[in-house]
């Protein structure tokens, strides 16, 4: 079962920016790719099973499950979620990027006014190289304590390091696997207009600007959630404070 926690990017940013600086864990951003993965993917699933939030990235994910299960999750866009946790990031506040170029680094700390953002770019395909991998990690690790950890390389790469550093224990924060969301922000790829977003034709536009990188994704991968989705369940939660203070998480749908 993939389980979806059902905020709004308002509701998200509000939920990570509480989380603090004492222990560490991280929220996935799950879209249509992700949901065929994840079914095809024991390991995956289990990267997924230890995040503390899996957000819906996905508008036509959403639609989808609204037009087949009846849910009406609610949509949490990784790009906006990523400004909005930049945006509400002080100057002060320790920032860490893994992923993206020294270039987009530089501009997002200016564009932000990030005057402690630590950056890190490992080489390609530096998750099948084991020393590569903990380069990464402990880079990570040695700029923890920190407000945000932003896991911009990719799935399942993002995902397995996030899931490394909870099975470490020693980073302390809160990482978001980001995806392309540095590249959004800083002009490196072109997002969608707004009008494409709300009907849910984002996906063509990022197939329109590079075909040649996108086509299998969508056209090729992206149709089989269609045959997948009657052996999937798929299931809403939030949290919910308790009298005593504490949270718990219960499914809504």
């Amino acid at each position: 079962m993939l389980i979806l926690d059902d905020y709004d990017v308002e509701e998200a940013v509000s939920l990570l920016a509480a989380y603090g600086q004492s222990s560490f864990d991280y929220a996935v951003t799950p879209n249509v790719d992700h949901a065929i993965r994840y079914y095809d993917d024991p390991r995956f699933r289990d990267l997924y099973a230890h995040a503390r939030y899996a957000l819906l990235d996905s508008r036509i994910l959403a639609r989808i499950l609204l037009l087949t299960r009846g849910l009406r999750a609610r949509v949490c866009p990784g790009s906006d979620l990523t400004a909005g946790l930049l945006s509400i990031s002080s100057m002060h506040d320790r920032i860490v990027l893994i992923g993206a170029s020294v270039r987009q680094a530089a501009r997002v700390a200016q564009r932000y006014g990030l005057q402690e953002l630590r950056h890190y770019s490992p080489p390609m395909g530096f998750i099948r190289d084991p020393k590569a991998v903990e380069q990464a990690l402990q880079f990570i690790e040695a700029h923890s304590p920190f407000r945000f950890c932003f896991l911009a390389v990719g799935s399942p790469q993002q995902e397995q390091l996030a899931y490394e550093l909870k099975r470490r224990g020693i980073a302390r924060g809160f990482a978001l696997c980001s995806g392309a969301s540095i590249n959004f922000l800083t002009g490196a790829e072109r997002r969608a207009p707004r009008w494409l977003q709300r009907l849910s034709l984002e996906w063509l536009f990022r197939l329109l600007q590079d075909p040649g990188r996108m086509a299998k994704r969508y056209l090729v991968r992206g149709p089989r959630i269609f045959f997948l989705l009657p052996r999937m369940k798929f299931e809403l939660r939030r949290t919910t404070a308790a009298a005593d203070g504490k949270q718990f998480r219960e499914p809504i749908g």
